[in-house]
């Protein structure tokens, strides 16, 4: 059987991943110690997940901090994967903040010591990371122009055209927040083992990801926090921007289908964005809208807050046109309408 070690394996991507590489017949092995508590508190744990993954048969869990370089090299010397998909990570700008050697360890030292062990012990493997679309700050405008709407903020070239974020759009000269920074220091490590060290790899620059299985909270995960909020009547601070901003979101089972599709013909230190695109993008405005009208919920608790945060998108929306070009198999099968539907069902279940 082939072995897959996937980080991070009881989160939102991690969980999607473990349970679609346990249907590819893969013997799967996931690293996780419930980061997410600690950060956003226990009511956000994963370990529920943990606990249903364990039933199947073909799943082996290890509770250790990438961090630690030694306790890491105990299971590369053990087990020769032939895929590793890093999802673990310290995911929030304010948790960043804070924090800021907490976060960059946890995001880039803990992606170099994946690399280096794979580079070691497995240096056939390939190897997949989780990056993110904060790798381009808060946006070059000097390419674009943006125009308010009734509900939106929209984006158009010089030609009028609508825009949307490609790779070659520039990583410098803007504001990350110190998250976007850990996570680009570890995008930048899995480009140079790929193109240096001549491992197989790929960097995916993620937007916004959702799905039943994320444990939304306020300072991560807007969608999912959004629908909670609204089924349950709770107050959503929206920061800043009159709650236009925009995000394509990108269902977590769309996101590792991408996975699938580089592993069947990988290459080394690719880069590739990966979003819900134009048509699955939406501004809290009009994602509140949805939820209510598919809740059948008449929710007002939601307050506008004047500041956003710093570095935050005004707007952001994935072209994915590289991987679609080279993967023509994959395309979006789960839009936004289904996956509030997918979030509000198993919301009624817990």
């Amino acid at each position: 059987m082939k072995k897959v070690l996937i980080t991070g394996s009881s989160g939102l991507i991690g969980s999607e991943a473990v349970t679609f590489f346990i249907k590819k017949k893969f013997k799967v092995y996931g690293i996780d110690n419930d980061l997410r508590s600690k950060l956003f508190g226990k009511k956000y744990s994963t370990k529920k997940f943990i606990k249903n993954q364990l039933k199947f048969k073909n799943f082996h869990f290890f509770n250790v901090d990438l961090i630690n370089y030694k306790s890491i090299e105990k299971i590369f010397k053990k087990l020769n994967f032939d895929l590793i998909i890093h999802t673990a990570g310290q995911p929030s700008h304010d948790w960043s903040a804070k924090d800021p050697v907490f976060d960059f360890k946890t995001n880039a030292l803990a992606t170099v010591n994946l690399l280096q062990l794979t580079r070691l012990y497995c240096p056939k493997a390939i190897f997949i990371f989780t990056s993110t679309n904060k790798v381009y700050g808060d946006l070059h405008r000097s390419k674009f122009r943006i125009k308010e709407l009734k509900t939106r903020y929209e984006v158009f070239d010089k030609k009028n055209n609508l825009f949307s974020i490609n790779e070659n759009f520039s990583i410098d000269n803007s504001i990350h927040s110190p998250f976007g920074v850990s996570k680009t220091s570890a995008d930048l490590m899995v480009q140079e083992y790929g193109k240096y060290f001549k491992i197989k790899s790929a960097t995916f620059r993620c937007g916004c990801i959702t799905g039943p299985n994320h444990q939304g909270a306020e300072l991560h995960g807007f969608l999912s926090y959004l629908v909670r909020c609204v089924i349950n009547n709770k107050i959503y601070k929206v920061y800043g921007y009159k709650g236009k901003q925009v995000r394509d979101n990108i269902h977590s089972y769309d996101l590792v289908k991408m996975f699938w599709e580089f592993y069947k013909k990988p290459g080394y230190g690719e880069i590739y964005n990966a979003g819900g695109g134009r048509k699955n993008s939406v501004s809290i405005l009009e994602a509140i809208n949805i939820i209510k009208k598919i809740s059948n919920k008449n929710y007002k608790n939601f307050k506008i807050i004047n500041k956003n945060r710093q570095g935050d998108h005004i707007w952001y929306i994935t072209d994915f046109s590289k991987f679609k070009r080279k993967y023509k198999n994959w395309k979006i099968t789960k839009n936004i309408n289904t996956t509030i539907v997918e979030i509000i069902e198993t919301l009624k279940k817990i």
